[in-house]
């Protein structure tokens, strides 16, 4: 089988390996497990790799470059009109040579890539909407004309949607599915967490103005005032990296928030069985992996009402949803309630490291199969 892989997600080249950012690429290596050959379609950089990237794990593969394009500004939007019909005609390309068409949504590429599988009724596909599938979400158009049109089973034929959470009236095109960070192997006895003598708190994800990290510090600082012993450990990076930097350093808080910068995943891995609480409020999501990682290791999630997070936290029972408004006084409001209600809080994060070890690699690999040899 020929496996064509159309993407938006940035790609490098060394040493005849191709790298990409690390769980994109975890994932992808258990499709490959099941094809005989691999043609990716996707962006090229040329700057150097970093911690959070990895290869591909395949001896068949071929990586084909396709201009990545924005519509942001006027400049942007004269270079995407002259680039677009020679990615239309990339995509066409790879779509033909391929016997199952894979095409990771949402984005630029997968906007048009949506588009061109139209013209390709009878061959194979899946579409993984790594996006938020909420239609009553606000969404950009393009988002919401990539979801008309998968969802739409006239023009998408012989395919198969993978989406996060279940949601009511979708088409037969729509699956529900899952994604998942660690091994059935991985998976060891945590000991009793308790919220004493110091609370430990983690962010994990984009410093971004999306993922709100400085909701998390002002929460940590509201706890300090309050004389609670807390900490927190903050891995990732991204625009608003500096500016968290100097909030810290200018309200003396080195010694209770620490930024620890992208690091690979068993550093993040002991970092979630050290802590009691994921602070994630994040405005929009797919499936937000950092909050399945997290109850995996009775780490505890508080994490804002987006794509299936209230799916994911049982409504309240494997952790706390709250809105992505949230103010930091409602979150030290919850996080007391916890620590003044040890017996909840043992309860909640057994009941989530329960749901989320059914969501292992190894089950993730077996309904990846099961898709392709349908």
């Amino acid at each position: 089988m020929i496996f064509g892989i159309i993407t938006h997600a940035i790609h490098k080249s060394k040493d005849g390996k191709i790298y990409a950012y690390e769980p994109y690429v975890r994932e992808m290596n258990l499709w490959a497990k099941n094809v005989d050959e691999i043609i990716v379609l996707a962006p090229i950089s040329k700057d150097k790799l970093t911690s959070i990237e990895t290869a591909y794990l395949h001896s068949k593969i071929k990586l084909i470059e396709i201009p990545d394009f924005n519509i942001t500004s006027v400049k942007n939007i004269i270079r995407s009109i002259l680039v677009i019909p020679k990615i239309c005609i990339l995509i066409f390309k790879v779509m033909k040579q391929s016997n199952h068409i894979h095409l990771r949504c949402p984005g630029n590429i997968g906007l048009l890539g949506c588009f061109v599988q139209i013209l390709f009724p009878y061959k194979s596909k899946t579409v993984k909407y790594a996006g938020n599938w909420d239609h009553k979400s606000k969404q950009p158009l393009s988002y919401r004309i990539q979801k008309w049109i998968l969802s739409n089973s006239f023009l998408t034929r012989n395919c198969k949607v993978l989406v996060y959470g279940k949601w009511k009236n979708q088409s037969k095109n729509i699956i529900p599915f899952f994604t998942a960070s660690y091994k059935k192997g991985e998976i060891i006895e945590i000991p009793k967490k308790n919220l004493h003598p110091v609370i430990k708190f983690i962010f994990v994800g984009t410093f971004s103005e999306g993922k709100q990290p400085l909701l998390s510090v002002k929460t940590i600082q509201n706890l300090l005032f309050r004389d609670y012993k807390v900490q927190l450990d903050m891995y990732g990076e991204g625009d608003k990296f500096n500016e968290i930097k100097k909030y810290i350093i200018d309200h003396k808080l080195e010694n209770n928030i620490f930024l620890h910068g992208n690091q690979i995943k068993e550093i993040v891995k002991k970092a979630y069985q050290e802590s009691n609480f994921l602070i994630f409020i994040s405005k929009s999501e797919g499936w937000p992996k950092v909050v399945a990682e997290a109850m995996f290791w009775r780490c505890l999630p508080i994490s804002s009402n987006v794509s299936c997070v209230e799916y994911m936290l049982g409504k309240g029972v494997r952790g706390t949803v709250v809105e992505s408004n949230v103010l930091v006084d409602d979150l030290v409001s919850i996080i007391v309630n916890y620590i003044e209600n040890d017996a909840l809080y043992q309860e909640q994060i057994l009941n989530a490291q329960k749901w989320s070890r059914k969501y292992t690699l190894d089950r993730f690999s077996l309904e990846i199969k099961k898709i392709l040899n349908e």
